[in-house]
């Protein structure tokens, strides 16, 4: 065997020792070996749906708040051309401020955070940690316009980003 060969095989033996010592001081010092694989909720936290639905698969009552008639249908018609399912439209027995006011409970956080683009993130939200369904309500507010554009809604998606969690919820992984 050469010098050179030699060499080679020497180097290389020790490329390998230093992985193996990486990989072994890399899993010891591993800091998430404490995390549950299914998730779960601290005691007295509720599990929260924080997964970002398509539209199909978000569901919404529409109120109108405002003196316009008709308001109500006009937007539930613009929602269900987008394809997500309205389960009610009608008048709010209380005006609310500005475009819009997204209320809505632990298993439609992902849902209201999707909907807040199609109002290009100028939605108030209110979130009900009592709620049990998975329903956004929208109550249209003086300063409603009109939907976001398709084009619009995607770069309102992209600059919203992923949910947090509400105060007294957890992402317990229901995905």
């Amino acid at each position: 065997m050469t010098f050179a060969r030699v060499r080679a095989l020497v180097v290389l033996a020790v490329l390998v020792v230093a992985a193996g010592v990486f990989i072994v001081v890399a899993l010891v010092r591993d800091s998430q070996s404490s995390v549950s694989v299914t998730g779960g909720c601290p005691a007295g936290y509720v599990p929260a749906n924080l997964k970002l639905p398509e539209a199909k698969d978000i569901k919404i009552r529409v109120f109108n708040s405002t003196d316009r008639p008709g308001l109500a249908a006009e937007v539930s018609n613009d929602f269900k051309n987008r394809q997500v399912q309205v389960i009610k439209e009608g008048n709010s027995g209380k005006a609310v401020p500005g475009v819009v006011v997204l209320r809505y409970g632990p298993k439609a956080v992902g849902a209201a955070h999707v909907m807040r683009s199609f109002f290009l993130n100028q939605a108030k939200t209110e979130f009900n940690i009592k709620r049990q369904d998975d329903v956004v309500d929208v109550v249209i507010g003086p300063d409603f316009r009109q939907l976001a554009t398709p084009t619009e809604f995607n770069q309102s998606v992209s600059a919203l980003q992923n949910p947090e969690p509400p105060k007294g919820t957890c992402d317990a992984g229901i995905h």
